[in-house]
Order: C-alpha cells, then sequence, then structure tokens
C-alpha cells in the first residue's frame, strides 16, 4: 500500500519540526496540546485505574470463592463494588475509549494536524486525572462510595450514611463530567470542521461515526447526572429535600436522573467499541466494510434511542402498566440497529478474505460476547421476567458480558491493532493469541455461571452467602475464571510492554489498514501529516492515486502549511476547504486549571465554602490568563 513519505533533509519538513515539535522532558508532557500525547497520557491513566479496578474485581470474587467468606468485611465488600463500577465505568472504559483510542486516532483518521480545541483537550484530560485521584482519595482515607455505582437513595442520604464517603461519589463525578463535557464538545467540532478536503461526511470512517454519536450522547446525558448529584449534595450538606419522602421529596427523582444518564452510558461505552470493530473488521478481511451506509446511520440510532429506554431498569418499582409496556417495547427496538451493524461485521468476515491475527481474534470474541449479552438483554426486556430476576446474579451476568465482553474486547483489539502505529513496532503474535484465549476462557468461566446462579436465586451485592443453597460450586468456578482472566490481561500489557523495546520494526502500514493515520510514520511525527492528504473515498489508504499524489504535492510543498501552527478547517457537510486556523500550541494553564478545580472540590467535601469560593476565583483568575496571551480557545 502506498504511504506518505516523509523524508528528513527536507527543508518542507524540517520546518514543519521545528514548529510543531515539543517541550522535552516532564515539562513537556505536563504542557503539552499534542492530541497523541494527550492520548497517551489518558490511556496509561485510564490503564491504571483499569489495574485498581481488577483489583477491587478479585477481592470481591475471592471473597466470593466459598460461602460465608472472611477476605472482606460486609462496610469493605461495599466499598469495593461501588468503587469497581464507578472505577471502570468513569475512570476506565470512557476515557479510554474516548480519551486514549478517539484523542490519539481521530485527527489521524480526518487528516487533521491536531483537535478543534488543543487547550481544551489539556485540560479535559487533567480534570479526569484529578477527578479520578479525588475519588480514590475517598478510598485511602477510609471513606469510600458505598451505596453502589447507581448510589441509590435513600441509602445514599446523610440519614443512613452520615460520613464523606458518599460526598466522595457526588462531587467525584460532577467534577469528572466536565472533563467528558468539555472532550465531547471538541469532538464534535472537530470531526465537523477538521476533516482533510474532500472528505464528505459519507466518505468519513465508521470508527468516526462512532465517535461522534458518543459525543452527542454524552454531551445529552451527563447533565442528567450532574443534576442528580448536585441535588443530592444539596439535600446532605444543605438539608435540602428533593429526595425525602417525608418532606415531599421523591426517591424515584433520583433513579429518573440517574438511568436517564445510566442507560444512554451503556451505549456510550459500547459504541466506541463499534467503531473499533469498524476498524479491525475491513483490514484483517481485506475487503470493505458491508452496508457501510446502514452501519453509520445504526450507530447513530443507537445512541439516538437509548435516551428512549431507562425505565427498563425501574419495572419493579411499581409505575403503571402502560408506562412499563412502552420501555420494554422501546428497549426490544433498539435491538434493530444494533442487529444491522451485527450482520454486516459477520457478512464483512464471510465474504472477506479473513486473516486471524491477534486483533481479529479479539473482535471474534467481541462478536460472540456481544450476541450473548444482547440475547439476555432481550430476556430481561420481558417485564414478568425482569421482575423475577432483578437484583439477581442473572443482570450481572447479562451487563458484563456486554460492558466487559462486548465493550472491553475491541479496546483490547485495539491495542494491539494500533500499537505498531502508536510505537513503531511489532508485538509478539505467539503471545498475543495466547492472551486472547485466556482472556476469552476466563471471560467465559467468570461471567456466564452466573446466569445460572441468578436463575437459582443468588441476590447480587449481597458480601456472603450460606452452604446448601446450590451457589457453591458456581461461584468457585466464577472464581477461578476471575484469576484466568486477570492472567490473560497481564499477559496483553506485559506482551506490549516488552515487544515496545524489543519489537521488530513495524512500517507504516504493517496490516494494510484502510483509513488515513495508516499512511503517516510510525510513530506520527508531531505534525501528523507534512501534506494536508487527499480524500476521494471512504477507504483512502486503499487508493494508491491519492496518496501518490500526496507525495508529489510534498515535493512541490503544495498544501504544507509551514508558516505555523495550521490546521485547515472545512465545511460541516462536504469538507470543502474554508478557511486556515492557527492552533494554539503548549501550555501550562490546562494542568493548572485542574488544580484549581480540585481545591475547590476538596474545599466543599469539607464544607469550607468560602476557601471553595476563593478556589473558583483563582480559576477564573486562570482562565483569564489563559486567554490572556496567544490564541484563544
Amino acid at each position: 500500500m502506498a504511504t506518505v513519505v516523509t523524508p528528513r533533509g527536507q527543508p518542507h519538513v524540517d520546518r514543519l519540526d521545528r514548529i510543531w515539535s515539543e517541550r522535552p522532558g516532564i515539562l513537556g508532557w505536563l504542557t503539552t496540546t499534542d492530541h497523541k500525547r494527550i492520548g497517551i497520557l489518558y490511556f496509561f491513566t485510564s490503564l491504571a485505574f483499569f489495574g485498581a479496578g481488577g483489583v477491587e474485581a478479585l477481592l470481591m470474587r475471592t471473597q466470593l470463592i466459598g460461602p460465608n467468606g472472611h477476605v472482606l468485611s460486609p462496610a469493605a465488600y461495599d466499598e469495593m463494588f461501588t468503587m469497581h463500577g464507578i472505577t471502570m465505568i468513569f475512570l476506565f472504559v470512557i476515557p479510554m475509549t474516548t480519551g486514549a483510542f478517539g484523542n490519539y486516532l481521530i485527527p489521524l483518521m480526518i487528516g487533521a494536524r491536531d483537535m478543534a480545541f488543543p487547550r481544551m483537550n489539556a485540560v479535559s484530560y487533567w480534570i479526569f486525572l484529578c477527578s479520578g485521584i479525588f475519588i480514590y482519595i475517598g478510598l485511602a482515607s477510609g471513606h469510600a462510595p458505598n451505596a453502589g455505582w447507581f448510589d441509590y437513595v435513600p441509602l445514599a442520604s446523610k440519614q443512613f450514611d452520615p460520613g464523606n464517603n458518599i460526598d466522595f461519589y457526588g462531587y467525584g463525578l460532577i467534577f469528572n463530567g466536565i472533563s467528558s463535557t468539555a472532550a465531547s464538545i471538541n469532538f464534535i467540532v472537530t470531526i465537523f470542521k477538521m476533516r482533510a478536503p474532500g472528505m464528505s461526511l459519507n466518505r468519513m470512517p465508521l470508527f468516526c461515526f462512532a465517535f461522534l454519536a458518543v459525543a452527542f450522547a454524552l454531551l445529552f446525558a451527563l447533565p442528567s447526572l450532574s443534576v442528580a448529584t448536585l441535588f443530592l449534595e444539596l439535600d446532605r450538606q444543605l438539608g435540602f429535600h428533593f429526595y425525602d419522602s417525608a418532606q415531599g421529596g421523591d426517591p424515584l427523582l433520583w433513579q429518573n436522573l440517574f438511568w436517564i444518564f445510566g442507560h444512554p452510558e451503556v451505549y456510550i461505552i459500547i459504541l466506541p467499541a463499534f467503531g473499533i470493530a469498524t476498524s479491525i473488521i475491513p483490514a484483517f478481511s481485506h475487503r470493505r466494510m458491508v452496508f457501510f451506509p446502514l452501519v453509520a446511520l445504526a450507530e447513530i440510532l443507537v445512541a439516538f434511542l437509548g435516551f428512549g429506554v431507562w425505565v427498563h431498569h425501574m419495572f419493579t418499582v411499581g409505575f403503571a402498566t402502560i408506562t412499563t409496556v412502552y420501555f420494554a417495547a422501546a428497549s426490544l427496538i433498539i435491538v434493530i440497529p444494533s442487529a444491522i451493524q451485527l450482520f454486516a461485521w459477520i457478512t464483512t468476515i464471510l465474504t472477506g478474505t479473513p486473516e486471524f491475527k491477534t486483533p481479529m481474534l479479539f473482535i471474534i470474541g467481541f462478536i460472540i460476547y456481544f450476541v450473548i449479552g444482547g440475547l439476555s438483554g432481550i430476556t430481561v426486556a420481558a417485564i414478568p421476567f425482569d421482575q423475577q430476576v432483578h437484583d439477581s446474579y442473572y443482570i450481572i451476568a447479562h451487563f458484563h458480558f456486554v460492558i466487559f465482553g462486548a465493550a472491553v474486547f475491541p479496546i483490547l483489539g485495539g491495542m494491539y491493532f494500533w500499537f505498531p502505529k502508536v510505537t513503531g513496532r511489532i508485538y509478539h503474535e505467539g503471545i498475543g493469541k495466547l492472551s486472547f484465549w485466556l482472556t476469552f476462557l476466563g471471560t467465559f468461566f467468570t461471567f456466564f455461571p452466573m446466569h445460572i446462579v441468578g436463575l437459582l436465586g443468588m441476590p447480587r451485592r449481597n458480601y456472603t452467602y450460606p452452604p446448601g443453597m446450590g451457589w457453591t460450586a458456581l461461584n468457585f468456578i466464577e472464581s477461578i475464571g476471575s484469576y484466568l482472566l486477570a492472567v490473560g490481561l497481564v499477559m496483553i500489557v506485559v506482551n506490549l510492554a516488552v515487544s515496545l523495546r524489543r519489537g521488530p520494526q513495524a512500517g507504516n502500514d504493517p496490516f494494510e489498514g484502510d483509513t488515513l493515520e495508516w499512511s503517516t510514520s510510525s510513530p506520527p511525527p508531531p505534525y501528523n501529516y507534512p501534506v494536508i492528504p487527499t480524500v476521494t473515498s471512504a477507504y483512502p489508504m486503499w487508493d494508491k492515486d491519492d496518496r501518490a499524489l500526496d507525495n508529489r504535492r510534498l515535493e512541490r510543498g503544495e498544501g504544507v502549511l509551514e508558516r505555523g501552527h495550521e490546521t485547515p478547517a472545512t465545511s460541516a457537510e462536504d469538507a470543502i476547504w474554508d478557511e486556515i486556523l492557527t492552533m494554539p500550541s503548549h501550555s501550562i494553564w490546562p494542568p493548572v486549571c485542574a488544580l484549581t478545580l480540585a481545591g475547590m472540590f476538596a474545599m466543599l467535601l469539607l464544607q469550607h465554602y468560602f476557601i471553595a469560593l476563593g478556589f473558583a476565583a483563582a480559576g477564573a483568575l486562570v482562565l483569564i490568563g489563559w486567554h490572556h496571551k496567544g490564541v484563544s480557545e
């Protein structure tokens, strides 16, 4: 496949190197606005939180390996399953997909040199990091959130949980939501306005359609969670009564506000996995994606329909029958766009010449587990069945097949797939395949028996169980499966870490991918492309004439944009060249801004409201300094 050659010593390239180079050392990483560096920061931070969430899961499975376990106390178990849920959803899956994969790849895929708002991109990372540390300070100080990741009231009210445990949850998620909101705005503007000339919407990679859908879903879902947690903190800290039924409030208000966010959140988690799958499948099937327009539309529809099904989490609260029937029907309808994508993936593989390397194996595992999770999801859309298995281990089995099997497997496949692009090295294929099989089997033995033990009546969230219930053997299998899964995940990390130092050189396009990122060097230079790419189809890397044209344009100095920190802006629909933008470079303001916000939330937690106001004022001064000199955003 043709690639864009970027020979050092060429005047245009040398000038771009000088203009776009980052500061060296730690200061360079602290002040960076390069989307690739920010993506790498997201990756390693999310990976660290993934490790923490995994340890929490292993502690729970060790506690439940047999009856009457004594590894964790009841209070510690409450904290573990709460922190596990918060960590995996808010501190791993979302930041790993949108923050790491989205940040690193989207500008490369659309032929841009950076995100639309580089400094806002940086501040979203630093806020994410500070919010994660903020929540984990609660665990380290013995005040970890302990009412579940859903934090139902009245259990989360001051009356039943008077410590700071729930406040770490409430303020931490509001803090974290600021990061996700900023990132969502950035993705939307970047995808609509920064595409290379010629990359009209119908030529945009399916990966980008998935992330565009996620960005809009986050933007509309997060306010509901932020309002819910704000009301909760007003109840807890200032004596309001939003959720106090004795004073005219309503505990169900929390459930409605939370699940208006919480169910779109499931699709916010799964849609990036769909995007990763649609990048890996064509590359290893050696053919174009079947039903490209339908898959793009289905990705958008999944995000849209996800906002109309939240009450299927509440079939047991006593709503009117007509209400529950509507949401049951909506829950079944959302299967349609998911099935469109499923059939497109399978048809593309079957009609191509598939090559089952490690990334492709993880996508096959994803498809299998997505089917299992989807079928169990259809069963709980049936109201009488859901009322019987609600709050049992059957539900845990269902959402872990969806969230872990269907969302995390593409992340693991994507780590292998884009590892050569990010590092310039090739991973060890044999160890990669072994890590897949350990992870695949570990996932199956951890979560599939939960369907059975749930049907046998084992309730979720119980820290132990008595003997003689028929649950012991199944829990033993689940716990052994979790250890096997942990070994597989550790093997992935070790494989990639060793390959980073010892792996053979990858070249620009080792997998013959179809999207633009494979046309530049591995790893990409700070400016991504020495010449703004030519795009005439949805598969630009398979258009050899266009890539050859890019090389000729580079030789002529055409489309290089070497007068400054420049990138083109294009029209939203047809990607017609609009203007040339001068982008901001490195800045110390984003981490400083995040620190002022961290100080404000810490003082709110401690009820030092005037000091919190002082940190807010300091944050305003930081924003003034941010915009005083240089390019504003």
